[in-house]
Formats: structure tokens, sequence, C-alpha cells
């Protein structure tokens, strides 16, 4: 199929594609007249990156996510080194989510400080 069928079926815009393509995580050969095809499992193949994305993963990891990804939801299947690099990507996660708290707790004092001064 050809990339704008590719990006009817998916949701994903041409531009996408290409910028997934290029990080390697979609295949695409050219045909006779230089654009690209792709085969019917670069619907699923999408899919899932779209999915890998929206869970917070860079391209990066999910290039190496994507040969243990099964389905479109994707389920994963914890390869040998995956579970340490899904762990590592949820301590990140972590360590953001209390700068982020820490960060919310001050604004809101400097609220609460500001508006016992105003009244």
């Amino acid at each position: 199929m050809l990339i704008g069928e590719l990006s009817r079926r998916t949701g994903v815009s041409a531009r996408s594609l290409r910028y997934y393509e290029a990080q390697g995580l979609l295949t695409a050969r050219r045909g006779a007249n230089g654009y690209r095809e792709y085969d019917e499992d670069a619907v699923l193949t999408v899919r899932q990156v779209r999915a890998l994305l929206r869970a917070g993963l860079s391209t990066d990891v999910i290039r190496d996510v994507l040969p243990c990804a099964r389905g479109e939801r994707p389920e994963i299947d914890l390869c040998v080194d995956l579970r340490e690099v899904l762990g590592q990507e949820l301590m990140v996660k972590d360590e953001r989510i209390d700068d982020l708290r820490r960060e919310r707790d001050a604004l809101a004092g400097y609220l609460g400080s500001a508006g016992r001064r105003t009244s």
C-alpha cells in the first residue's frame, strides 16, 4: 500500500510515517515509480508505535521494544534486556512526576501567600 493509504488506515500523517521510517520504526520498499510501498503489517506496526509513544517512550526505546510487541495494544514479550529498559523508563517517569509535584507545590505556595497579601 502507498503512504496515503497507510495514513488513512492508521490516522497518522504521511509526515509522521516518514519520520517513523527515518527512525527505523517502519520499513517500506520503493516501487519502480520511487513511491514508498508498505506491507499489510505496517498498519499494526504504526498502531504499536502510536501506543508506545502514548506511553511516553522515545523512538530510541521504541526501536528496542518493537521486536517484542504483539498486538495493537500492544502486549510486550519481555525479552531478556527489555525488562531493564522499561524499568529504567518507568523510573525516569516517576522522577519527572516527583519533580512536577515539587514544582506544583511551590506554585501553589506562591499563590497562597499572594492571596494573603492582597486581602
